[in-house]
């Protein structure tokens, strides 16, 4: 039966989620998980928690999903080890240079790839497969026909969420909270800016980021259907009144094969909602109708008081069969065996020639079923008596309590695993000289021969893009200036098609490398025979990441632009790194057309932005698929700041050119080659300098 995975952000969480019927939890450490303000678990309690969940049959995952600096990965690495060593049953990871260090410091240890890895294709879980790990969460954004089709097909397990909160922005792209507020969702402090108001053009005056929370608890049957392993609910962040509610109407449902009723429909809106929840994405109905806010919140105060009552007393969960044997002679034994196996046996008191009541078999069963306050559910009794014979129930009574005692001693104690010592790979300095420039353009037309002129080492455009300009491709590949196909961040497998056709027609004009800023994008550029350069959209923010990269093929990489200077030096570089020095930076990456929602029509071509509160005005430009990028207000500017980046080690430095025209293109490459006066005048030094939380 498909797993019912819940939220635990505090110990009383968990006892909420395993009471109300959960298969499995997931939580996090005090650091390294996405989920940082919740209260998390420290090493004592998280202890606790694994034996609590595993004597009830309950797995336990352990969220790592954050990127991790170099200097953190020992730290983590010991995390990790402490996980194996108590029986984690696995990590969830979205950095595959923690991927990397948790296969050393724990050999034995599960993994499963987080939805921060934004894994959206069949591609991607078949990359996720190769690298070692057991399961892989989808991006929420996906329709039933997509997950179903990577259902059918992945090696691994598939888990999907089910209920909770939704980003407007794919998990693991969003850099909304960071780049304006200098909190990092993929470190785990998300402000959640994309709630605030926001407004077209004027004044800020409704929320078109803020999505309602998802539910498809109508659509249990079809998940498990499909071949889905674990449905998962969000919701860390939440009370354990909202996780006990979720739960168990969740587990209810799918357990009993039925849909759910109108009263647990009600109980779920009381728990928590955003006018209302949507299925929008699952049923691949995008629109102004999956959108909502959290109006002024009223505690369903007895409601959560009948709940609290209920998942603080012990619901017996786990079968167990009695075996007891009483013959005339010899000591009174009974054995226990649970649903894994588990058989524990102990002897009692010899039993006496009944004088003026013989023990009944009826008396004896009825004092094996008192297993009340205990996990254990007495599903089978086998008894063999011999008559006449006489034993007190209080003997009976401790026998049980014996052996289940003992059986409780078995269940949570932790599978054997090997141990491992996480060695960092050697640190590797990066180039001597100066970094060559790359530029990466969004419209053909923003390739000219003056911006060839200049000397670009690398210039990346779209596939369709580079058919569309055919005379100024040959252009640029007859100058020995490479031009490279920026694979879209987003494809489902639905649009793989029209995308490798495109690609093998660049491929026939000369074009031999990709960018590619997901695994699902890395592996179909592998298979089309394309040497492929990481872009940001790959999370690389150590050099295991590098180190990774380079064992899957990439000849380059875009190192997190979240990264302080400080950090982009001290990073071992083991192959050709870049970094984003010019542009306008990536906030979101959306599947929700915006545009369209604001409009009711496609209006990709007009000039769209987004005010908000403060008056910054974001760009809104279309994405592959009839997706939208939102950009940042300012202009990432270092042009006057040589000295800062110059002596990284970097291999490039990317200017990135987004709404510039031909011209300013031009202009700006001319400014960070030391040559002409051009000044954007609303910049910013991005994070570069003031570092995220």
């Amino acid at each position: 039966m498909m797993e019912i995975l819940s939220p635990a952000g505090s110990y009383e969480a968990v006892t909420a989620a395993v009471q109300s019927g959960a298969d499995a939890v997931y939580l996090g450490s005090k650091a390294f998980n996405a989920r940082r303000r919740a209260a998390n678990f420290d090493d004592n309690s998280l202890r606790s928690a694994v034996e609590y969940c595993h004597l009830r049959g309950v797995k336990v995952y352990l969220t790592l999903n954050t990127l991790l600096s170099d200097h953190e990965l020992p730290q983590a690495a010991r995390l990790v080890s402490f996980c194996s060593e108590i029986g984690v049953d696995a990590l969830i990871v979205q950095d595959l240079g923690a991927v990397r260090m948790a296969r050393q410091a724990a050999p034995d240890l599960p993994i499963h790839g987080s939805t921060q890895m934004t894994v959206h294709s069949l591609d991607g879980v078949l990359a996720c497969a190769a690298l070692g790990m057991e399961r892989v969460v989808l991006s929420r954004e996906l329709s039933r026909q997509q997950i179903a089709f990577i259902c059918r097909r992945s090696p691994i397990e598939i888990e999907v969420f089910v209920h909770g909160a939704l980003c407007m922005c794919y998990s693991g792209q969003c850099f909304l909270s960071s780049v304006i507020g200098g909190r990092s969702g993929n470190r785990g402090m998300c402000a959640q800016p994309c709630r605030m108001m926001y407004g077209w053009g004027g004044g800020a005056d409704s929320y078109p980021l803020s999505l309602k929370d998802m539910s498809l608890v109508r659509h249990l049957r079809e998940l498990e259907e499909m071949g889905v392993a674990s449905a998962k609910i969000e919701g860390r962040m939440k009370r354990p009144e909202y996780v006990a509610i979720v739960t168990r109407v969740y587990a209810d449902a799918l357990r009993e094969g039925r849909q759910p009723t109108q009263k647990e429909l009600n109980d779920l809106s009381a728990a928590f909602n955003r006018q209302g929840f949507t299925d929008g994405y699952y049923m691949g109905k995008t629109g102004p109708e999956m959108f909502g806010v959290r109006e002024k919140e009223q505690i369903p105060e007895r409601l959560f008081a009948q709940t609290r009552q209920e998942y603080r007393r012990e619901h017996p969960r786990v079968p167990v069969r009695f075996s007891l044997e009483m013959k005339s002679g010899r000591p009174l034994r009974l054995q226990v065996e649970d649903d894994r196996g588990e058989q524990v046996c102990a002897e009692g008191p010899v039993p006496q020639q009944a004088v003026h009541h013989a023990v009944t078999e009826e008396e004896l069963c009825r004092q094996l079923e008192r297993t009340g306050g205990t996990p254990y559910l007495a599903d089978e009794i086998e008894t063999a008596i011999d008559p006449g014979l006489a034993v007190s129930l209080s003997a009976v009574n401790g026998l049980r309590r014996r052996v289940l005692d003992d059986l409780n001693v078995r269940r949570i104690r932790p599978p054997e695993r090997r141990s491992g010592q996480f060695v960092p790979a050697p640190r590797q300095k990066g180039r001597e000289e100066p970094p060559v420039f790359t530029v990466s353009l969004r419209r053909g037309e923003q390739l000219t021969r003056s911006l060839l002129e200049q000397g670009p080492q690398v210039v990346y455009l779209p596939p369709e893009e580079i058919l569309s300009s055919r005379a100024m491709v040959e252009a640029a590949l007859e100058r020995s200036v490479e031009v490279c196909a920026a694979l879209p961040r987003i494809c489902w497998d639905s649009e793989r098609g029209k995308l490798t056709e495109q690609l093998e027609q660049v491929r026939e004009m000369g074009v031999s490398t990709a960018l590619v800023g997901e695994l699902g994008a890395l592996t179909l550029a592998l298979n089309l025979d394309f040497a492929p350069r990481g872009d940001f959209g790959l999370g690389v923010y150590n050099g295991e990441t590098l180190e990774q990269l380079k064992e899957m093929g990439l000849i380059s990489a875009t190192l997190s632009f979240e990264q302080r200077l400080a950090q982009v030096r001290d990073v071992s570089k083991p192959i050709d790194t870049e970094l984003i020095v010019y542009g306008r930076l990536p906030l979101m990456i959306t599947q929700n057309c915006i545009i369209k929602n604001r409009t009711g029509r496609c209006a990709c071509q007009r000039s769209n932005t987004l005010t908000d509160r403060t008056g910054a005005q974001f760009p809104v430009l279309p994405a592959w698929g009839c997706r939208n990028e939102i950009l940042n207000s300012k202009k990432l500017f270092l042009a006057d700041k040589p000295e800062r980046w110059q002596s990284l080690g970097l291999w490039a430095a990317r200017l990135s050119f987004t709404t510039e025209n031909p011209r300013e293109c031009v202009r700006v490459l001319e400014r960070y080659q030391g040559h002409g006066g051009f000044d954007p005048s609303d910049i910013t030094r991005g994070l570069y300098f003031r570092g995220v939380e």
